[in-house]
This record gives C-alpha cells, sequence and structure tokens, in this order.
C-alpha cells in the first residue's frame, strides 16, 4: 500500500514538475534521460505489452486504475518498473552518450513519470478552441491544467523599441508571438526550415518523396486469388424490363416511319455551279447596281502639241497656276507648243496618271442611287384653309384712348359690356365696349401692376394690383342688383373675436375711397406682380415679386382669409392661374410650369416648356391643354394628357411674347409680342382623345406702336364674341373683330 502511495505521489509530482519546466529544459531532460541497466541484459524484441507500453497506449488509464486497486500494485509496479525501465534503455541506446555530471543529476531527480509527453506538443493554455478575442478585454489569456490564469505579458515596449529590437536583435525575424499565451517563441532551424518549405508549396515533411514510382495495384498480370469475390446479380443474367419497353417503342417508331434508318451515303463528291444563278446579261451579277467606271474624256485643243494660242498661258498665268492647290486646278499641265510631232518629249506623268486610273477602276464604289421623286407639296402638312376657320377677328374696329402712360393690363367683365385697364399713369379706366367710352377713371396712385374683373356673373367686383395693395373696386357699372348684392354680400362680414395670423392685412375703405368705388384694401408686404380670380369668384390668387415660399398668396373673399400654399420656393414665380374644371393651381417660374392639387396639397406634374424665360401662362376652357408666352419669343403648347414635354412650340413672333389668352368659347387663342403684333391662331381640341389637337395660325393683327422697344403688353379674349383686346406701350387699347 505504501508503495502503491508513493508511486501515485511520484507520478503526481513528476507531473507537477512537468508543468514548472520549460520547454527548452523538458528537451533537455528527455535527450539526456540516463540508460537504466536491463533486467536481462537483452534488447532483442519486445512483447505486445511492452510495444503498448512503449507508443504510449497504457498510459491513459495508469492513474484510474493505481487509485483503483491498491491492492494489486505490488507486483503490478514492479511490473511497470521493469517494462519503463526496458523502454528507456532502448532510447538510451539509441541516443550519444552524455557527460557523467549531467547523468548523475538526471538520475536524481528522474522519476519514472517525470516525462510523459505525448506526440502532441505541450500545449498549457487549455481553452480548447474558444476564440482567442473573447480575453482582448481581460488580464488573462486563458487557464492553465490546474485552473490558474495564463496572464498576458506585459508589454510597455513601444515601437521604438521594437524597432531598435529589429536592428540590433540577430533572432528578431525568427521571434513569433504565440497567441496561445502571449509571449514571444524563437523558432528553431528545423521550424524555420519548415515554414520555408510550405511557403514554396513543398511537402512539410523533408523524407517525403512526391515522385516515387506508383505501385499499379491492378497490373496485367493474372493473380491466383480474385480482387472481389460477390457472387454476380441477378439482373446481369434476366433481361431488363425497362429496356424491352424501349426496344419495343423504337420498333413502334420504326413501323410508323418516325424513325428513319440511316441509309449509306453516296462517296462520290458532289460539285455545283458557283454562277449557275448569275444574270449573264449583267457585267456583275452580285452587283446588280453597279455602275461601270466612266470613260477617259477624250484629248482637247489644250493636249495638242500645237495649241491655238489662246489656249498657251501666260506668265501671270502659269504663275498662279503653280502657286494653286492641285485640286483646285482646272487643267493638270500647263500646255505647250512644239513646232513638229518630233519634239514633243515623254510625257512625265504618264505612269502615274495610268496608276491611278487602275485605282480608280478597282477601288473606287460606284452605286446607282434611286432618286426618290417626291412632290414639295406633299411635304407641306395638309392645313385647312382660313376662310374655313372663320370667326376669328381679322380687322380692327375701335380703339380706346385716354390713358396718358403704357398700358400693362385689361380685364373684361363676365357679360362682354365692360372693359376695365390699369395704366403706369396711376389710374384704372372702365369702358363701356361697344362704343369705346370711357365710364369712370378711378386714381390708385401708384402703377397698375394687374387688373382682374371677377368672373362670377352675380359680383360686381374689380382686383387691382397696385404697389404692395390689392384694391377691390365696385365699378357701379351695369345692373344695380348685382351692385347692391355685391355690397351687401361685402357688408355681411363679422369679424372673429381672436383673429388669426394672416400673411395680409385687410382693411376697410374709408367714407372717401368709398365713393370712388374702393371698397376693401389687402396690404401685403411686398410688391405685387399679378392678381387672379378663381372661375367661382371667392379665391383669388396673388404673385408677389419677392424671393421665398411666400410669392404666392390664396385669399378668400368670403370669410377674408389669406393663406400661404407653398412651404418652400421652387425658383422665381412669373404668374399663376386657376384650372377651370378641377382643383389645380398652375404655377408658372422662369423655367418650369408646376401643376398643384389644392385639396390634396401634392405637386401633381411638372411641365418643362424648353424656354429660358416665361413670361405668361392661359388654360384651356376644357382644361385639358394650356400655352406658355416667353421671352425667347416662343409660344409653348402643352397637352396635359400626352405628356410633360411640349407638344408644339410656335416661333411666329420676332421678339418677346408678354401675353397669352385663350378665348372661352371659340376654338381661338392669342399672344401679344413686343413686336407689336397679335397673332391669332385656331386652336381645335377634340373630344376624341386619340386625335391631336389642330394649330393653324389664321391672322396677324397689327397696330400699336412701338415705345421704348414695347409693343402689346396684354391680351383678352371678348367672353361672348370672336373679339380680342389688346394693350400697348402707346397707352391705347385696341378691339379687333
Amino acid at each position: 500500500m505504501a508503495g502503491a502511495q508513493n508511486t501515485v505521489c511520484g507520478a503526481a509530482g513528476s507531473r507537477s514538475g512537468k508543468r514548472l519546466l520549460g520547454p527548452e529544459q523538458e528537451e533537455r531532460s528527455l535527450l539526456w534521460a540516463p540508460a537504466p541497466s536491463l533486467g536481462d541484459g537483452s534488447d532483442s524484441g519486445l512483447s505486445d505489452s511492452e510495444e503498448s507500453v512503449f507508443s504510449g497506449l497504457e498510459d491513459s488509464g495508469s492513474d484510474s486504475s493505481e487509485d483503483s486497486t491498491e491492492g494489486q500494485n505490488g507486483a503490478g509496479s514492479d511490473e511497470g518498473h521493469s517494462r519503463t525501465e526496458k523502454t528507456t534503455g532502448q532510447q538510451a541506446d539509441r541516443t550519444p552518450s552524455t557527460s557523467p555530471r549531467i547523468e548523475a543529476t538526471s538520475e536524481q531527480g528522474t522519476h519514472e513519470y517525470a516525462e510523459d509527453s505525448s506526440d502532441e506538443e505541450d500545449v498549457r493554455n487549455t481553452v480548447g478552441n474558444v476564440p482567442l478575442q473573447w480575453y482582448d478585454d481581460f488580464p488573462h489569456v486563458g487557464y492553465d491544467l490546474d485552473g490558474r490564469r495564463i496572464y498576458k505579458p506585459v508589454r510597455t515596449r513601444d515601437e521604438l523599441d521594437q524597432f531598435l529590437d529589429k536592428m540590433e536583435d540577430p533572432d528578431y525575424w525568427r521571434t513569433v508571438q504565440d497567441r496561445m499565451t502571449g509571449y514571444d517563441v524563437r523558432l528553431t532551424d528545423e521550424q524555420v526550415a519548415l515554414v520555408q518549405r510550405l511557403q514554396r508549396g513543398q511537402f512539410g515533411d523533408i523524407s517525403f518523396d512526391p515522385y516515387e514510382p506508383a505501385v499499379d495495384f491492378f497490373s496485367g498480370d493474372l493473380m491466383i486469388h480474385p480482387v472481389t469475390n460477390r457472387p454476380a446479380d441477378k439482373r446481369s443474367f434476366i433481361p431488363s424490363l425497362v429496356e424491352k419497353e424501349k426496344v419495343s417503342r423504337m420498333v413502334h417508331a420504326i413501323k410508323m416511319g418516325w424513325i428513319q434508318p440511316r441509309r449509306p451515303q453516296d462517296p462520290t463528291p458532289n460539285f455545283y455551279d458557283l454562277w449557275a444563278q448569275e444574270d449573264p446579261s449583267a457585267v456583275l451579277g452580285r452587283h446588280k447596281m453597279h455602275v461601270p467606271a466612266p470613260k477617259l474624256a477624250l484629248p482637247g485643243h489644250a493636249e495638242s502639241y500645237n495649241p491655238p494660242p489662246e489656249y498657251l498661258p501666260s506668265e501671270e498665268e502659269r504663275l498662279a497656276w503653280e502657286q494653286q492647290e492641285p485640286s483646285e486646278r482646272k487643267l493638270n499641265f500647263l500646255p505647250r507648243k512644239f513646232p513638229s510631232l518630233r519634239a514633243v518629249p515623254a510625257y512625265g506623268r504618264f505612269i502615274h496618271e495610268r496608276f491611278e486610273r487602275c485605282l480608280d477602276l478597282y477601288l473606287c464604289p460606284r452605286q446607282r442611287k434611286m432618286r426618290v421623286n417626291v412632290d414639295p407639296d406633299d411635304l407641306i402638312p395638309k392645313l385647312p384653309r382660313p376662310r374655313d376657320l372663320q370667326p376669328f377677328p381679322t380687322c380692327q374696329a375701335l380703339v380706346y384712348r385716354g390713358h396718358s402712360d403704357l398700358v400693362r393690363c385689361l380685364s373684361v367683365s363676365p357679360g362682354g359690356q365692360w372693359l376695365a385697364s390699369g395704366s403706369d399713369d396711376g389710374s384704372v379706366r372702365l369702358w363701356e365696349v361697344a362704343t369705346a367710352r370711357c365710364m369712370r377713371t378711378v386714381s390708385v396712385g401708384g402703377v397698375v401692376k394687374s387688373v382682374s374683373w371677377n368672373p362670377h356673373p352675380t359680383i360686381c367686383l374689380v382686383a387691382v394690383a397696385v404697389e404692395d395693395t390689392v384694391l377691390l373696386l365696385n365699378p357701379a357699372l351695369g345692373d344695380r342688383l348685382v351692385v347692391g348684392s355685391t355690397d351687401q354680400m361685402l357688408g355681411t362680414f363679422t369679424p372673429p373675436e381672436e383673429p388669426a395670423l394672416q400673411p395680409a392685412r385687410w382693411l376697410e375703405a374709408s367714407e372717401e375711397e368709398r365713393q370712388q368705388g374702393l371698397r376693401l384694401r389687402i396690404c401685403h408686404g411686398k410688391p405685387v406682380a399679378q392678381v387672379t380670380w378663381h372661375g367661382r369668384g371667392d379665391y383669388m390668387a396673388v404673385v408677389l415679386a419677392a424671393q421665398g415660399h411666400t410669392q404666392v398668396l390664396i385669399h378668400q373673399l368670403s370669410r377674408r382669409r389669406s393663406q400661404s400654399p407653398f412651404r418652400r420656393s421652387h425658383g422665381q414665380v412669373q404668374c399663376v392661374a386657376f384650372h377651370p374644371v378641377r382643383p389645380f393651381l398652375l404655377v408658372a417660374s422662369q423655367r418650369s410650369v408646376r401643376l398643384y392639387h389644392l385639396l390634396r396639397q401634392e405637386l401633381t406634374k411638372k411641365l418643362m416648356p424648353n424656354c429660358k424665360w416665361v413670361s405668361s401662362l392661359a388654360v384651356h376652357p376644357a382644361g385639358d391643354n394650356l400655352i406658355c408666352g416667353s421671352y425667347d419669343s416662343k409660344l409653348v403648347w402643352f397637352d396635359l394628357d400626352l405628356s410633360t414635354k411640349p407638344y408644339r412650340v410656335l416661333r411666329h413672333h420676332k421678339k418677346a411674347l408678354r401675353a397669352v389668352a385663350f378665348h372661352p368659347r371659340y376654338p381661338l387663342f392669342a399672344s401679344g409680342s413686343d413686336d407689336g403684333s397679335v397673332i391669332v391662331c385656331h386652336g381645335m381640341v377634340y373630344n376624341d382623345l386619340l386625335q391631336n389637337p389642330l394649330l393653324v395660325p389664321v391672322k396677324v393683327l397689327r397696330g400699336h406702336t412701338l415705345t421704348r422697344d414695347l409693343g402689346v403688353l396684354d391680351v383678352a379674349f371678348h367672353p361672348t364674341q370672336p373679339w380680342v383686346f389688346s394693350s400697348g406701350a402707346d397707352g391705347t387699347v385696341r378691339l379687333f373683330t
């Protein structure tokens, strides 16, 4: 029992000693282990049990067997001692002899289990296959066999110290860091050689021969015993039903004619005529359109050896001929005169010209081109005659005089009986259309930028844009009931108890201003450029000449509210218009026209007019088409159902377009320009969606005189008659009927 305990303690001590040893000390202890004397003195052969001990197979269960069976350990321990001594003796025989001092020290401190290393390397870190990144934030890198932490080495060396080591340490290039322990390991010569062989793509074992001759297992020699003695399958000697079915199908296909048997090929070669299909009358049948090369022109008088005197060049003509390019000369030679034919020398350019002629014959491609016989009248589109498109205004009927400065804007009442015009002289004049008589003159004290008559027939109001204010005038013309109901509608408004914050201020007119017809004053902080009414007469849109998202404001007359519909700006707004049928607002900036849905409050379409600067906008009464005028003398027609690109671009004017307008009833639209003309066009929009609109210019109306390089500033159609009004820079308003 004591012997067994000593053995167990010795084994444990040897293992703990092994853990404390470094790798180099372990290697030395293995190499310098002494060779104890063998019991029988013979090393002839090892038994099976001895071989298992030598190979380390019996090592695995040694601890448990020693701990469990102590009684049987008397003889077993002695037997183990003898076997271990035999193996160590054999190893000692194979190793060279060492010094006696080293043998003595090794005999005293060597136990039988001191070096029980296996074939695998000594892995001291026992964390297994755990990723080492998990230990990045900890001071240790793993655990040893006793469960103690393996701390990372303290690395206080900076890059400068590493550089000095690299320069001074001769073994720096073969020093690597062990990731399992964190320590630096110096590679031995054998390990360096192994790494170099692997880098070159060679085998790790230096004794392995990859080119040794292969042993053919299935040799050509007849062997006594078979490679396999498995009995043959039943299917190898019984006919296959699947193959029988396939054969029956093929027989059926041959009977039906679906599969044709192979016929023997005729070995005689097959020749065919390459030009059998050629036209014998053609020079080149393959080139049906071939044109033969033109013949050389016959020599004329200039080529004669004795030409007439008028063909001989003078000295000036000869110098001019020599200075010309060869391609520009009429003749490629100079005529000369010789007394007789015998005195004519050889022509110097003879071979050169023959060569060029040969190149021209076989290199210059010629092809007969079919001339297209097109009647020029067929290229012009078939437009109807203007007399078939009547009625449209053709001549000037009336001139409305009275303004002392240029008339910027005009507007016609819904009934067509009255006309309002605004001028730079600071006044708004109200005319009777039929007689050209000025009924009223309202002084507004500033330049009138825009005038718009309320389109509702039961409201008698005119909106006038003056500087930063929109004035609402009741002209008191026409039906007295309409005039009275308008004042009554404006007087029924009761202001709310808590006035909301609005972008504009609504002010009542004073008693003196009411005598002139002024009813309301809408004040904005910025100058007003345009004012236009909605078709129902309750809303109006105002364009302010300023930057930012408040360029467009919408006012409601009945509730006296103002709102800014946009959060951000998309460029300088030129003009706006309400859609006549649907809840849309069209906003024209310099380069684009945007179509907004007022109920959904979203952008529906963006039209690209391809103009430099949009100046005016008008919507067709049906609402599916619109026209834009631009300062680069273009009139652009858009079909909203067709595309966001222009359907047609008309360039009839010579100068910038100032205004465009649609007739509310007739298929007419007009444009006024700085060239002093008004062009009336026929624009028929069909109910059939597959038929494109018909655009035909029918009349050019002139009458305005140019003033300050300005011509026609505004145009407007009569609501019921095919008449057009135009206001010009000459201070007049003209009616064309």
